[in-house]
């Protein structure tokens, strides 16, 4: 069973987001298949800062995602746009290692969004792992 199976049969709506600079390294080899597989998303977008390779930004929207390019602070951009998913009524899939989102993912559980954090277990944040209501490694 798929990790948000059950998500689906409740009809909500389900929003993948991917921090690109934390995630999508070489060291991880991150699979966009894999991405989506997991969470089956209605939203996908990866979040890049403005020095990504324009190949990267391709392979995003090549595999159906959309890029969130940004001159300012990936973090920052990304957890505004969680808990405005949240807020909206989708369930949040956050793809990352950093415990920086561990607010975002907070306020995501107050709505009552059901939170899923993807990620590698290498390095990966404890407090991410206490705060979201599962956790899902693609390296294991």
């Amino acid at each position: 069973m798929r990790v948000l199976d059950r998500l689906r049969s409740g009809k909500r709506r389900v929003a993948l987001l991917v921090d690109g600079p934390n995630l999508l390294r070489d060291e991880f080899d991150i699979d966009f298949e894999d991405l989506r597989a997991v969470a089956r998303p209605d939203v996908a977008r990866v979040y890049l800062d403005h020095r990504a390779p324009s190949s990267l930004i391709e392979a995003v929207e090549t595999n159906g995602m959309e890029p969130v390019v940004t001159s300012g602070d990936v973090d920052v951009r990304l957890a505004v746009d969680a808990t405005g998913y949240a807020v909206g009524g989708f369930d949040i899939v956050l793809a990352t290692r950093d415990a920086d989102f561990k607010p975002a993912l907070d306020r995501a559980n107050e709505e009552g969004a059901h939170t899923t954090v993807v990620g590698v277990s290498e390095s990966f944040s404890a407090a991410l792992e206490s705060v979201a209501d599962e956790v899902v490694f693609l390296d294991g």
